[in-house]
């Protein structure tokens, strides 16, 4: 039986599927997906450092393509021309810019600004391309002339620095904070031995706030009495009351200045010197009477026979 295919044409078929297999595989490792359509623009730059095939181009932050190639334009020197491969359905406005964006790591990428053009470029057309300024670049702008204008001060800054090292002043603080830093130690020590009556201290505090309660119950309820003496002093008839009281003062004013004057018996009784004198001499003569009557009786009482 004769066999249909020859080890030569099996090899070279081979080598074929081989090569297209590879062919395929390093774009697909790349991030070129051949089976998918896409649109193909080109932009120029003075500079790409950075940016390397398979870049993605990026639309407010959303990946919508790649750099498909990266060329030395020979016939414009100091320029190179970059192929951008796009998705098939976005449209690109006429003066849409394609920058270049730098991160802190050094990548680089493609943005695309878009213009706000009705009209669209076609397939093939140049776009506008313009390079930005990484983080680095900026810091190297801004940060290098502070740091020239600040390095010829660096000597002398040293220089102070190891004069006030060498100074003996400075030795002698450490050496005090030294010490502060043990009394601060020593005084810890004893803040804690001091703390340990705090227990006992608020135990103390918690009897205390007993009594306190006790007393506020008490006032509770000397008020709560106080309330119901009030409300029984309002059923009392005080208006009455005191318009007697102030009857009662009105006579006795009355009867103190009938005393004291002289128009009235009692007010001659106390205020009549003779008056007391003639009591006086009555009641002396009274008593001699008396007197005179137990010494001779018979003299004021008759005998009285008896038969």
């Amino acid at each position: 039986m004769k066999k249909k295919f020859s080890k030569e044409l099996i090899i070279g078929a081979s080598v074929l599927i081989a090569l297209l297999i590879l062919f395929f595989g390093i774009d697909y490792l790349k991030g070129i997906n051949v089976f998918k359509s896409a649109n193909y623009y080109y932009a120029s730059y003075t500079n790409v450092a950075g940016l390397t095939q398979s870049a993605p181009v990026t639309l407010n932050g959303f990946k919508v393509g790649l750099v498909r190639e990266i060329n030395y334009e020979y016939d414009n020197p100091g320029h190179v021309l970059v192929e951008l491969s796009l998705d098939k359905q976005l449209k690109i406005p006429v003066g849409t810019k394609a920058e270049i964006v730098t991160d802190m790591l050094g990548t680089s990428s493609v943005e695309l600004i878009m213009a706000s053009s009705n009209e669209f470029c076609e397939i093939g057309a140049r776009l506008e391309g313009e390079t930005k300024g990484g983080m680095v670049d900026k810091l190297g702008n801004e940060l290098l002339p502070s740091v020239m204008t600040i390095a010829p001060h660096i000597d002398s800054l040293i220089v102070a620095l190891t004069a006030i090292a060498a100074d003996p002043a400075l030795v002698n603080s450490v050496k005090r904070l030294d010490n502060i830093m043990a009394n601060l130690e020593t005084s810890t020590k004893q803040l804690d031995v001091a703390m340990r009556g705090v227990p006992a201290l608020i135990k103390g505090a918690n009897g205390t706030m007993t009594n306190v309660q006790e007393v506020s119950a008490n006032l509770t309820r000397i008020s709560a009495a106080l309330a119901v003496l009030s409300e029984d002093l309002k059923e009392m008839p005080l208006d009455s009351t005191m318009r007697n009281i102030n009857r009662i003062t009105a006579n006795l004013d009355q009867a103190t200045e009938q005393l004291n004057s002289t128009n009235s018996s009692l007010g001659l009784l106390l205020n009549d010197p003779s008056l007391y004198n003639n009591l006086n001499n009555c009641a002396a003569d009274v008593d001699s009477l008396l007197l005179d009557i137990k010494k001779q009786p018979k003299r004021y009482i008759p005998s009285i026979k008896i038969f």
